[in-house]
């Protein structure tokens, strides 16, 4: 793997944006990429100057225990990691905590055993199948961080594809959500919720994208959706979180992580303060491992709201060389009011795999890209309002390559049913 960044950008699942109208003595872990401020810009913006800074771990005494102590991030903001590890037990059924005295542990535990079961299948029918594929198609030198726009929820599928990632930046219309109410929920709408979540997340194990309508409705529930959707991730791949905390961006696209005070300030019932969440996680059980990250950000994609708000795109470019993905995303990519996202993949990913839905050949031929093509392409299913010249540019692409099959879906399907998967990378 490179040093350089590799950034992951997930684009599938969220296919709803909108038309145009330790101790301090201690060494640090690895270095995990990130986008902060340089420096302080004042009151209520501290901000370390790197997750780098902010992530250590204890290194262990000669006569350290045999289990050794979890040793966890240093973080600026509000921290919210006690209730992300309720959550990640008792919605995600992490391998790690205990489930709280007050709520039925037969209700968890019978929603765990359905979830396994799922998740089983879910491993076997696709992850074991797919992540074979990626493994002979990913260059040994990629980026190994993630953007992911239009990828609500999705952190399993970014993982299968890109297991060395560091850092993935996930984008989406949907919030990632109040994790607080975990700690007050009452018991018969914890069975209700688990029920939805763990119905929801069938689905996306058997589609393994995310359909809009469920996104939506994972938006609406008290537990977040989008958060729950991304700790059973870490349950499903062997990663446990260590840190939470919610952020917003500056102008200039920097982080600027929320204090007590920031979540004071919103009128009450706002859940704006809930839009964009950073997640830290490590394999379970190993606290000397490098603490990875996932950030959720909220944003409309389309070019009218990146050129009122800078912030986000000045926040991507800040991650230099990407890598990508996207899927299911209602070829958004292929509509002129998505230029400015589509830009900015074209001018920043070294390779990025997409089902149709990624960057159509009439923009990346002539950007510089090769595109290779997988599986069997007849024209793309009636997801949005795919372009006449962007089908027959796709389906011409497919029909100029040898056929190479592919066993597993990414994305959509085309409109016969075939899975079908693109590459495109620089040459």
């Amino acid at each position: 793997m490179s040093r350089g960044v590799f950034v992951l950008v997930v684009l599938f699942g969220c296919a709803h944006e909108s038309s145009p109208g330790v101790p301090s003595a201690a060494p640090p872990l690895p270095m995990v990429s990130s986008s902060v401020a340089p420096e302080r810009p004042g009151a209520g913006d501290s901000v370390p100057t790197s997750v780098e800074a902010a992530v250590e771990a204890g290194a262990p005494e000669a006569a350290a225990p045999a289990v050794p102590v979890r040793e966890e991030p240093v973080v600026e903001g509000e921290s919210f990691i006690a209730q992300a590890r309720i959550l990640y037990r008792v919605a995600a059924c992490g391998a790690v905590g205990e489930i709280p005295a007050r709520f039925d542990a037969g209700v968890v535990g019978r929603h765990c055993e359905d979830l396994r079961r799922a998740e089983e299948e879910y491993r076997q029918t696709w992850i074991d199948v797919a992540r074979p594929v990626f493994e002979s198609l990913r260059p040994k030198d990629l980026p190994s961080v993630i953007v992911y726009p239009f990828g609500g929820g999705d952190l399993a599928s970014a993982l299968a594809t890109f297991p060395d990632a560091t850092e993935v930046t996930t984008i989406s219309l949907e919030p990632a959500g109040d994790v607080r109410p975990i700690e007050t929920i009452g018991a018969a709408r914890l069975q209700h919720e688990l029920y939805v979540h763990r119905d929801h997340l069938k689905r996306l194990f058997v589609k393994a994208h995310s359909k809009t309508d469920n996104l939506r409705l994972e938006s609406k529930t008290l537990l977040p959706g989008e958060l729950v959707f991304d700790l059973v991730a870490l349950a499903v791949y062997g990663y446990e979180p260590v840190a939470l905390r919610y952020f917003r961006l500056r102008p200039d696209g920097t982080v600027a992580y929320l204090e007590q005070a920031d979540f004071d300030a919103r009128a009450a019932g706002s859940r704006t303060a809930f839009d964009h969440a950073e997640l830290m996680f490590r394999p379970v059980g190993d606290p000397q491992a490098q603490v990875r990250v996932l950030r959720h950000i909220r944003f409309n994609l389309d070019d009218s709201h990146l050129k009122a708000d800078p912030s986000l795109i000045a926040h991507l470019t800040a991650k230099g060389s990407v890598s990508a993905m996207t899927k299911a995303a209602t070829h958004l990519l292929w509509d002129d009011h998505f230029s400015v996202i589509r830009g900015w993949l074209v001018g920043h990913i070294a390779w990025m795999v997409s089902d149709s839905t990624g960057i159509p050949p009439r923009i990346a031929e002539p950007a510089g890209f090769v595109q290779e093509t997988y599986g069997v392409f007849d024209g793309p299913a009636l997801f949005g309002a795919p372009d006449a010249r962007d089908s027959r540019d796709v389906r011409k692409l497919f029909a100029s390559q040898p056929k190479r099959e592919l066993a597993f879906r990414y994305g959509y399907p085309d409109r016969s049913g075939h899975a079908h998967l693109i590459v495109t990378r620089r040459p």
